[in-house]
């Protein structure tokens, strides 16, 4: 199980999550059991001031856990010992650390990008470039009720005369790789440009727990708020 190879440096930080998802091993299965989230904490570690990221060994795998590795990778060249020691991290709870925002109900890649200043969080489909992180929200709810898919923009498409929307995750049954899906069927989206990757540098300097997305786990929040602790302003 080889850890990813070293990219080409990108000054672009979509491409190199596009780059980053042609090096990523195919299915593997989807799966949210401990033994899961167990095979993903042994797929990241640290050298140096360097993450070691080894996505073959995080099968069966899920949604969230699957685009985090996308995103660490892209992130890989801005880091320093102190941010790679928190972003490999795996153990938090929801709302708590860098994973615990990731993994949380609702906003938590457009919190954490927001946060940190990584880049912008937006809802407009038509604004999207492939490499764009999304939350796709399935029904209308934000927190405890909620039904979601974190998941990388790839593009959009028309089959059998419905648009669809095309992206990659560890989706159901087959784990990494493509989608395609009616948009009709999603409820929401919010995206995430990560556009200032050297700010991850910051991570430590967060606050251990953000209680917003902690909270979402018992109780509900709404789609205007989610947007508002992501700093999106509405139209």
């Amino acid at each position: 199980m080889a850890a990813f190879a070293s990219l080409q440096a990108e000054t672009d930080a979509n491409a190199r999550v596009l780059q980053t998802l042609a090096h990523l091993p195919e299915g593997g299965g989807y799966s949210t059991t401990s033994e899961a989230s167990a095979k993903l904490r042994a797929a990241v570690s640290v050298s140096g001031r360097d993450l070691v990221l080894m996505p073959g060994r995080a099968m069966p795998s899920y949604c969230s856990g699957a685009t985090y590795l996308v995103f660490l990778n892209a992130v890989r060249p801005n880091l320093t010992p102190e941010a790679a020691a928190v972003l490999a991290d795996l153990r938090k709870a929801d709302g708590h650390g860098v994973w615990g925002r990731w993994n949380a109900n609702g906003p938590g890649t457009a919190r954490l990008f927001h946060e940190l200043g990584l880049g912008k969080n937006f809802t407009d489909l038509n604004d999207a470039r492939p490499g764009d992180f999304l939350k796709i929200f399935w029904r209308d709810a934000v927190g405890k009720h909620e039904f979601g898919h974190s998941v990388i923009f790839l593009g959009t498409e028309t089959k059998d005369g419905e648009p669809h929307l095309r992206f990659w995750s560890s989706n159901k049954p087959e784990g990494y790789g493509e989608k395609s899906v009616p948009l009709s069927k999603m409820k929401r989206l919010l995206f995430s440009r990560l556009e200032h990757p050297e700010r991850i540098a910051l991570v430590p300097k967060l606050p251990e727990k953000d209680a917003y997305l902690a909270s979402l786990l018992t109780t509900e929040s709404s789609f205007a708020e989610a947007l508002q602790k992501s700093g999106v302003k509405s139209r």
